[in-house]
């Protein structure tokens, strides 16, 4: 794979906001995108013009209307940004209290209730969500076990775990521990094998920034994923329920439109943000292909920065020019395996020879940041079976260049060095 071409690297990351520079610690180089992506400028510049609008939705005045309109353009973007012609859009809080809502529902809105099914490498979000509804609905939580050399649960480790009673299942997208990505089809038909009428629940949260969603082709119920790790803002979640999930018990207010899941008056400036970010797909996906229909273009876009993040996640794991990559060095652990297909722009790794919080430390000191992760309620699922206390995450965008990782790895190599200070 080879990265994007200079030309249009350089006009891709005009378009964000803190590219090069952190407003508080001045110029940086940004590998914490797990974390939370960098943000468009256009969703800045679309942020600011709606928290100055006084109206709201459902009044009668023309910008009422106006908003009324954007919410519903929004939904739509959604619609073809995650591919589905059926089921609901709606905000809430964030991706976390999104999809506990989606799961409380689905567990205790059925008759008769039964066992709920997740796995161990999945996020608390939704992980602790289907433990703590099973234990109040009285049923059985069923753990599937990852494999802890690839980071990934297969279909096959979920079959051997099924059982016809299951009413709800959660599934993880991609870890934001490890970058690996698992295959929500192939786990969602091994489901339905067993117990065709289980309601299943997907944490997107962590796959969304690098494209490639397609609910039409999973066969699940639920979708959840944070707008501030797709190039958006904070304080909001976008949700999507199938038609058979909403059509239960769900809370909503008394009297109101049937199947609205939303409580309250929403932030339309939440949903123009998202429209923002279909453009910039719809937008990357007509400069990286021939692709002239919306959907075609924001698809081209997924494989586009597929590609370019695994050109530089190779390159950190093996090596540019005469810099050595994190595998050839003494003592690394990377999670996930060296050669893994299903990784999506991160890499996770530990090192015998220097602390984890020693590596975050040098790096922030180059001026490159990153994250540790630590084997607590986060990432302990992950970590501790691999006898690791804690470990450095180094998250790539499409927008990060060959000549960051390079930055990169000449600042690992500083701090690895026989006589280094970091010793």
């Amino acid at each position: 794979m080879s990265p994007h071409p200079e030309s249009l690297s350089t006009e891709i990351r005009s378009r964000f906001a803190h590219v090069e520079s952190c407003p508080f610690a001045g110029p940086r180089i940004f590998f914490e995108n797990a974390g939370g992506a960098l943000t468009l400028n256009s969703v800045v510049e679309t942020s600011a013009r709606f928290a100055a609008i006084p109206d709201n939705q459902g009044r009668d005045n023309a910008a009422s209307a106006a908003l009324v309109k954007v919410i519903a353009d929004a939904r739509a973007d959604m619609a073809l940004f995650f591919n589905t012609a059926s089921g609901r859009f709606f905000v809430g809080e964030s991706g976390t209290e999104l999809l506990f809502r989606l799961i409380r529902t689905a567990v205790m809105g059925q008759s008769p209730r039964g066992a709920v099914i997740g796995s161990t490498v999945e996020h608390p979000a939704s992980r602790s969500a289907a433990q703590h509804w099973a234990r109040q609905a009285g049923v059985d939580y069923i753990a599937v076990p990852h494999d802890d050399a690839t980071g990934r649960v297969s279909a096959d480790a979920y079959d051997q775990m099924m059982r016809e009673d299951v009413r709800v299942a959660t599934i993880l997208h991609t870890s934001p521990v490890t970058g690996i990505a698992n295959d929500v089809a192939a786990i969602a038909k091994t489901i339905r094998a067993k117990a065709p009428e289980a309601f299943i629940i997907v944490d997107g949260i962590q796959h969304a920034s690098h494209g490639r969603i397609d609910i039409a082709a999973y066969d699940i119920d639920g979708y959840v994923v944070s707008p501030y790790k797709m190039f958006s803002r904070h304080g909001y979640g976008v949700a999507w329920a199938s038609d058979r999930l909403t059509g239960l018990d769900i809370e909503t207010l008394a009297g109101g439109p049937a199947g609205n899941w939303e409580m309250g008056t929403r932030d339309t400036g939440a949903y123009a943000t998202f429209s923002d970010v279909v453009r910039y797909f719809e937008w990357l996906g007509g400069e990286t292909s021939e692709s002239e229909t919306p959907r075609d273009r924001i698809v081209a876009a997924g494989a586009s920065i597929h590609d370019h993040e695994q050109a530089l996640t190779d390159a950190l794991l093996h090596g540019a020019g005469n810099l050595p990559g994190l595998a050839s060095l003494d003592g690394a652990t990377i999670l996930g395996g060296t050669d893994n297909p299903d990784r999506e722009g991160l890499v996770c790794f530990a090192l015998d020879t220097l602390p984890a919080d020693r590596i975050v430390e040098g790096l922030n000191a180059s001026g490159i940041r990153t994250h540790i992760r630590r084997a607590d309620h986060y990432s302990g699922n992950v970590l501790s079976p691999l006898g690791l206390d804690a470990a450095v995450r180094v998250s790539l965008c499409h927008y990060n260049t060959l000549s960051e990782v390079r930055a990169f790895l000449s600042a690992i190599q500083e701090m690895t060095l026989p006589n280094s200070a970091n010793q």
